[in-house]
């Protein structure tokens, strides 16, 4: 099946969001963090702010949803951590063919 981008298949499909966090990472996240490989395949960049920290997420899947519960599934290893909401910036709908954001339920 091709994708609206072209002759693409859709599986090969890169999604773009935020996954923000209820808190900036302690220091035994942040260590925790930095030892799993899991996050630094690619396609996901923690940004830290001075009261915030979020990840920048650019995730391969056939759907969006496909790709946010992807890029859950990483912090499976990463205790005490809470995603408080996905969000689509005006980059990410650009990025992700969308005019308006979209409301993704959480993964089951």
């Amino acid at each position: 099946m091709a994708s609206s981008r072209g002759t693409e298949p859709v599986s090969d499909r890169s999604w773009h969001f935020n996954l923000m966090l209820d808190a900036p990472l302690t220091e035994e996240q942040q260590d925790t963090f930095n030892g799993l490989d899991r996050f630094h395949e690619g396609g996901i960049g923690l940004v830290e702010g001075p009261a915030s920290s979020w990840f920048l997420c650019v995730v391969r899947a056939d759907t969006l949803t496909a790709a946010i519960a992807d890029a859950l599934k990483r912090f499976e290893d990463l205790p005490g951590v809470l995603v408080r909401s996905v969000e689509l910036d005006p980059v990410a709908l650009a990025d992700n063919g969308m005019a308006t954001p979209a409301v993704v339920p959480a993964p089951q």
